[in-house]
């Protein structure tokens, strides 16, 4: 059948979707596929809670959509109460949009009209980090230190950001060099990159709290990420963190950044704020950005038709009512280390996994070709993407991603399961996840 649609891979025949049960999506054809990866790490509750789907049909009953430069609502007043009720200290105002790209580039331009309010014009330059990913819009992509995404639309790209390294322990750590002293030299080199572009012209650092996408559930080596606080303090330099991927209750608690001890400036959520039963995302911003704001031209100089949507605003609420009133918190802590506990019994050994990694339900394997001395897989073997096909036919669906090493060699596989996994789903999981692999491998280049 012929498509009018202009999917990703528009060659590409893909099953359709009908229905969702819990942790499975149905197609057309009556197939069953176990949602290993929440999409991309984006249906924390399923895909057929009774609860959110009722929170939205009452909504769109009283008032789909109110433009937000004429009113305000109540769902949208409800959920920024809710979120700035649980948010790291510091945190004031919750902006909305529909993507987590949207709340990068919303975070990048808040932070510049920050620096404008306060007289420092010059500050204009990004610190982010090679190997990460913040969205795929311009402004997000420029700032993302993928090789790959970026260099068909390089020309197109705000050329004032600068990458430092990840903190990437199975692949950056030295020989001898211990987590604590591996962190305090990646702290090292962000201080020296400030300084070596002047602290009066940065803007910010940028990182995601727990590597996503591109990494693959890269957790930071303790005491890492409050060194970088520290130093982004002392150059007067904002801290966003991008958890849009591993944060609102992914990696065990509401904020990743909870559990490294450290408050941003500005945080982007997303995906796991809604669940996917709508579109939305935040960017979180501390109370002496707003202020900023507000005592100088008095208005953020920036905005979207769906900022504040009334309808995507009553799902996430519902989630994130759900999320907290269910005890799903404890819950991703529980099954993500009955997970883990199954990924290792089963993988620590094969031969061709480097590294199982991770924190709740956010976990990852780096696939290798050598797992002695970590070489990865030709990437002409497309690993990655023969993974995700061939794990779709055995009723699987999980997230596997290439360019893993620099944005063209490594593979890894990354499981974001809903929340409300069962233990029977994890053991279906590794099961059919360790049969696709070996499928994989066993097949000629």
């Amino acid at each position: 059948m012929s498509s009018h649609v202009f999917h990703r891979q528009p060659g590409h025949a893909y099953p359709v979707a009908v229905a969702g049960d819990g942790c499975w999506i149905v197609d057309a054809e009556g197939r069953r596929y176990l949602d290993a990866s929440g999409g991309a790490a984006v249906s924390c509750l399923g895909h057929s809670d009774a609860g959110v789907v009722a929170a939205i049909k009452a909504q769109l009953d009283a008032l789909p959509f109110a433009h937000s430069s004429f009113f305000t609502s109540q769902p949208m007043e409800a959920l920024a109460d809710e979120l700035i009720a649980h948010a790291p200290p510091g945190i004031a105002r919750a902006w909305f949009c529909s993507s987590g790209s949207e709340a990068v580039e919303a975070a990048l331009k808040l932070a510049r009209q920050y620096f404008v309010e306060l007289g420092e014009p010059a500050r204009c330059h990004v610190i982010a980090r090679r190997q990460s990913y913040h969205g795929n819009t311009l402004g997000a992509l420029a700032t993302g230190g993928n090789a790959w995404r970026r260099k068909p639309f390089a020309p197109l790209l705000f050329e004032e950001v600068s990458h430092v390294s990840p903190c990437y322990a199975y692949r950056g750590r030295q020989a001898g060099e211990t987590d604590a002293q591996y962190g305090q030299r990646l702290v090292a080199e962000l201080d020296a990159e400030i300084r070596r572009v002047g602290a009066g012209r940065v803007i910010a650092f940028i990182a995601e709290t727990v590597g996503g996408a591109t990494l693959g559930c890269v957790t930071p080596v303790p005491g890492y990420l409050q060194g970088v606080r520290e130093v982004c303090s002392r150059h007067g330099v904002l801290l966003i963190l991008d958890e849009v991927m591993c944060g609102m209750g992914r990696c065990g608690t509401l904020h990743a950044c909870k559990a490294e001890g450290v408050a941003p400036d500005i945080l982007c959520i997303g995906k796991g704020l809604g669940a996917g039963y709508q579109p939305i995302a935040a960017m979180l911003a501390s109370a002496p950005i707003v202020d900023a704001i507000v005592a100088g031209r008095g208005y953020f100089q920036h905005g979207h038709t769906y900022t504040g949507h009334a309808a995507a605003c009553a799902a996430a609420l519902a989630v994130q009512r759900a999320i907290r009133e269910r005890g799903l918190l404890a819950q991703v802590r529980s099954r993500g280390d009955a997970l883990a506990a199954r990924l290792h019994a089963r993988f620590d050994a094969h031969p061709h996994v480097g590294e199982i990694r991770g924190r709740g339900l956010f976990q990852a394997l780096e696939l290798v070709a050598d797992r002695g001395t970590g070489a990865p897989f030709d990437p002409q073997r497309r690993i990655h993407a023969r993974l995700k096909l061939q794990a779709l036919a055995n009723g699987l669906m999980c997230y596997p991603m290439g360019g893993t090493v620099d944005g063209a060699a490594g593979d890894h596989v990354l499981l974001a399961p809903p929340y409300i996994v069962s233990e029977d789903e994890l053991d279906l999981i590794v099961e059919r996840l360790a049969k696709s692999i070996d499928e994989v491998l066993a097949q000629a280049v």
